[in-house]
């Protein structure tokens, strides 16, 4: 069942530039939904101090490996 979320103008037109004529409202929210839910699984994940750049990483291997 359909619901009704009240935005402000500047919201919806702000919403709607992440879409295309074929986009519906709903799905630019979901699209925007699964890339917030991405974005979070990434700040989790690298939110161990543990966690290095991917470029740091390789340097290390290739300074330990070439010993």
């Amino acid at each position: 069942m359909p619901t009704t979320i009240q935005l402000s103008k500047e919201t919806k037109d702000l919403i709607g530039t992440f879409g295309s004529k074929e986009d519906t409202y709903e799905d630019i929210i979901k699209r925007m939904y699964a890339l917030a839910v991405k974005e979070q699984l990434r700040e989790f994940l690298l939110s161990s101090g543990k966690a290095l750049p991917i470029g740091e990483a390789i340097r290390r291997a290739k300074k330990r490996w070439q010993k």
